[in-house]
């Protein structure tokens, strides 16, 4: 039965407002799989902007597994704040030729995807189209304390090391896990394991106190075959989320070449690239102390610890922690954010470079897109705000 326009509005609503329940949300993406007219999304979009407030920001989404529209792409206007409704109305025009935007990804989304489903961590090769570049995936180098290397998104599953107590194995669905036999002793002495990513690459860990990692491009994790001792050490570069497990005798630190990190069980994201100007703390579940030179602080849940390069560290309350964590769930997630940090994450996922041709443009964006899709596609979105950018070769190149 045809969905009527109340009910599509509806649910239309309820998505855009983030109270949509599963069974909502699955039905609105099943009526714009069964193709709602493009008149339909229009009308939607024109209410959606129709009802923004001033100062809110409108929002361009892509799900994990569908493309749709929940917000619609947003910018300030150049160079000025969105001070009064009028100003926000006046790019709605950018939602009105987002809508063709939407269709033709929504379209390339499904023609992208594998025509038979492909396990997460299975590598499909395909060649790099023409002036464009392919999203990236479970990639990652796993180094032994030996010095022997494991490319892991060509290792097969099951069993891939031993190192004295502990098997190492890699999963069905692309993790590498750490097992510690119950039967280690003091005299099964550890060892120090790497996981790297590439540009283009991410992988999850689970390290062998149950402890879950996610790492991000570019990225490394070092740590132990087996924890001992008083004190559970492991050390980052890059970017990495992590899932601490609980034990209270035997504390959790994280080590980064700007600061330390220490918890006892928690969930938090570090993002601590070195062409960062500022590595960044994010705490969703716990506590932790961050220490810094002689900067010091103790985060509670929806804190961030920001340490800058020019040493004036902070610690900022109500951050929106989805914004600092979506890429781990398969999202690009921007809340007024210029165009270069926009496009160092993009560097680093489809493996490209960055050069400006003049000054960096200066506005802010809002926006959400998935990381499954290519290089051109969020390209095409930051054009519609009027940054001229293409891409040649293996660089974007910002006019």
């Amino acid at each position: 039965m045809r969905t009527s326009r109340l009910r599509l509005r509806y649910l239309f609503d309820r998505y855009y407002s983030k109270t949509a329940t599963p069974k909502e949300r699955d039905e609105l993406f099943a009526v714009i799989n069964a193709g709602a007219t493009d008149d339909e999304l229009s009308l939607l979009i024109r209410q959606a902007w129709d009802d923004l407030k001033p100062g809110d920001a409108p929002v361009f989404s892509i799900d994990k597994t569908n493309l749709i529209l929940s917000n619609i792409l947003g910018a300030e206007e150049p160079g000025k704040q969105a001070k009064d409704h009028k100003n926000i109305f006046l790019w709605a025009k950018i939602a009105v030729a987002a809508i063709s935007l939407v269709l033709l990804t929504f379209g390339a989304y499904n023609y992208l995807r594998p025509k038979h489903p492909v396990q997460q961590g299975q590598i499909v090769k395909v060649k790099r189209p023409h002036n464009d570049a392919l999203p990236g995936g479970n990639k990652a180098v796993l180094t032994l304390a030996n010095g022997k290397t494991i490319i892991l998104d060509n290792a097969g599953n099951g069993t891939l090391a031993k190192d004295g107590s502990t098997l190492i194995k890699k999963t069905a669905d692309g993790r590498v896990i750490y097992n510690t036999s119950a039967l280690a002793t003091v005299n099964t002495a550890p060892t120090t394991n790497t996981i790297t990513t590439p540009r283009g690459g991410q992988y999850q860990v689970v390290l062998p106190d149950g402890t879950q990692v996610w790492l991000n491009s570019a990225s490394s994790l070092s740590f132990p075959t087996r924890f001992t001792g008083k004190l559970r050490q492991v050390e980052i570069t890059g970017e990495a989320y992590f899932e601490v497990t609980k034990n209270p005798l035997m504390p959790f630190n994280v080590k980064t070449n700007k600061a330390n990190i220490r918890v006892l069980g928690t969930h938090f994201n570090v993002m601590a690239y070195d062409d960062e100007v500022t590595m960044k703390t994010t705490l969703l579940e716990g506590a932790v102390d961050i220490t810094s030179g002689t900067f010091t602080a103790r985060l509670k849940p929806g804190q961030q610890a920001q340490i800058k390069k020019s040493g004036q560290n902070a610690v900022i309350d109500n951050v929106d922690v989805d914004d600092e964590t979506a890429w781990k769930d398969g999202i690009f997630q921007f809340r007024e954010v210029g165009i270069d940090a926009i496009l160092r994450q993009a560097a680093r996922w489809y493996d490209v470079q960055v050069a400006y041709n003049g000054k960096i443009p200066d506005r802010k964006f809002t926006g959400r897109i998935s990381r499954n899709v290519k290089a051109s596609v969020l390209l095409d979105i930051l054009r519609y705000t009027g940054v001229d950018l293409k891409i040649e070769g293996n660089e974007i190149i910002v006019l």
